[in-house]
């Protein structure tokens, strides 16, 4: 850790990862805030600028200086960079993460807010952004309607300063911008208040903050915060500058000369051969002893076995160096073996869960500053981030008779909804739940309007559907199968046929199924009350 008085004279340290850290008992004024920036600016702001000129495509060989001096100079690029970082994004967040809450109404109103915001689109983009400069931060605000709303910020623009303390909790959110005259503005957010700085670093007026937290949170995949980027960029160069080798060898080649020597051309008067030399590329000696005379093409050194195996060489190291397989391998594509493939993304699927922790962590710190207005959720439940539930799957072909399989080995092992979450077909296994069991009610009730004395039963069934929509546990809310479900008719229609008494068929609802007293009542209806089976009965069972 190095202090930031080495280069500015405020107070604070900047850790070996490029943390900003700044004492919490201390004020950040507009004196210290200038520092802040113009360190960023001199010493980080060019280093990401770099990062994303090699995921665009900018990379150095094309101005970099050449000694060729107007021969033929090729400048090549093959930009790995962007395919490292597009498929390693894409097998990280190329399906969206199911982000849930326990409680159905909490959780559908969480569902909807995230929908309005595209806030699957937002987190690809960050996500993006991890990749290529090792950080991003999003940012919480609250539009003209007072609805609460999400942004990605690149750190081009923004970064994070944070206390002193054990925990490192972030002090102040600082977005900034030089515009074409250089003239500077910017907003830093605290957790009560943010300000807006003028371009003489003078504060104006506070901004209300209704979060009671700094409304950012920075996301990154390593405690480092390495990008994927970070340890290929000079294998990058290296790449392009052998292929633009590669092409100039190429190019030279091509331009082969014919070798003319002991053969006298026709002349003209001047004594100078009537043949265009320089533009065939011809090099050409006469002599008297045209018994001797050659013409033949000049050979040139060839490396392209050399230059083959480096470019061979630096290819597999940025993949290696990555942990980002080349998919487009032939010894990669050609093994259909479900082993084999999985060793071979072990390394993509290890750096992968290491982001998915990080992006868990801050993923539930954004969640806490989201659900602190009540404009999601009820203010009553801000504290429900810490139940929610995230699941990241990774972005692979997927086989779904073997996940079906799995969920059928599951049976009887662990919950519905864990089984469901095992397939991926299913977004949301909770309201996946639901639908099942809507349509589980749905067959029942046909069921019984269907049997033989449907006057009795349908009322039976019409207190069950009155008795569902109020959310208690009936059989709207009650998984099913089709043998409970048939045991389950035969029982009321037994009761109303007169062959069961009401009492017998009210403890076997209660004893065979989960239902309550006061549930398997309202099922039965005014079916068979009254009748018992009399002492002859009895006696002939």
């Amino acid at each position: 850790m190095s202090t930031i008085a080495d280069t500015v004279s405020v107070p604070g340290s900047i850790t070996d990862n490029g943390l900003f850290i700044y004492p919490k008992d201390q004020d950040l004024g507009g004196v210290e805030l200038k520092q802040f920036v113009n360190y960023y600016q001199n010493n980080l702001l060019n280093q990401y600028q770099n990062k994303m000129n090699l995921y665009l495509g900018k990379h150095n060989i094309l101005t970099s200086k050449t000694h060729r001096n107007g021969s033929i100079d090729n400048r090549n690029v093959a930009n790995l960079a962007h395919y490292v970082v597009d498929t390693y994004n894409g097998y990280f967040i190329g399906i969206p993460p199911k982000i849930s809450l326990s409680d159905t109404v909490n959780n559908d109103k969480l569902q909807a807010w995230m929908n309005r915001n595209s806030f699957v689109d937002v987190l690809s983009e960050v996500s993006k952004q991890v990749d290529i400069y090792g950080r991003s931060f999003v940012f919480v605000y609250q539009n003209e309607d007072s609805k609460t709303h999400i942004a990605f910020s690149d750190p081009m623009h923004s970064f994070m300063i944070y206390d002193d303390t054990v925990q490192q909790e972030p002090l102040a959110f600082v977005r900034y911008i030089y515009d074409d005259s250089n003239k500077f503005s910017a907003t830093v957010y605290f957790s009560d208040y943010g300000v807006q700085v003028d371009n003489d670093f003078n504060y104006g007026e506070k901004l209300p903050n209704v979060y009671g937290h700094v409304p950012a949170v920075e996301f990154f995949e390593t405690q480092e915060r390495q990008g994927v980027l970070d340890n290929i960029d000079t294998l990058q160069d290296a790449l392009d500058k052998a292929l633009s080798q590669k092409a100039n060898q190429n190019e030279y080649f091509d331009n082969a000369y014919l070798a003319i020597l002991g053969l006298r051309l026709p002349e003209n008067t001047d004594g100078t051969p009537n043949f265009k030399l320089i533009e065939n590329q011809v090099i050409y000696s006469p002599d008297a002893d045209a018994a001797n005379a050659k013409v033949e093409f000049l050979t040139k050194p060839d490396g392209d076995t050399m230059q083959e195996h480096l470019l061979d060489r630096l290819t597999n190291l940025i993949y290696q160096i990555s942990m980002v397989p080349n998919l487009n391998d032939e010894a990669f594509s050609g093994n259909n073996s479900g082993v084999a493939l999985q060793f071979k993304l072990l390394p993509m699927k290890n750096k992968a869960q290491n982001k998915e922790r990080k992006f868990t962590q801050s993923l539930r710190n954004l969640y806490a500053v989201l659900f602190s207005t009540g404009t999601i959720i009820p203010e009553s439940n801000k504290d429900a981030w810490e139940e929610l539930k995230f699941k990241f799957t990774r972005n692979m072909p997927v086989n779904l008779a073997d996940e079906a399989d799995v969920v059928q080995k599951l049976d009887g092992q662990v919950s519905d909804e864990t089984k469901l979450s095992a397939l991926s077909l299913v977004d949301d296994p909770k309201s996946e739940l639901d639908k099942i069991a809507n349509e589980q009610s749905e067959r029942t009730k046909r069921a019984i309007q269907d049997s033989a004395s449907a006057t009795d039963i349908q009322k039976s069934t019409a207190s069950a559907s009155a008795l569902a929509s109020d959310g208690d546990t009936t059989i709207q809310k009650v998984s099913l199968n089709g043998a409970q479900i048939t045991s389950l008719v035969n029982i009321v229609q037994s009761v109303a046929a007169k062959t069961l008494p009401y009492d017998s068929a009210l403890a076997m609802l209660t004893a065979s199924f989960p239902f309550n007293e006061a549930q398997a009542k309202e099922m039965l209806g005014n079916a068979g009350k009254g009748f018992n089976l009399s002492k002859d009965d009895v006696n002939g069972i």
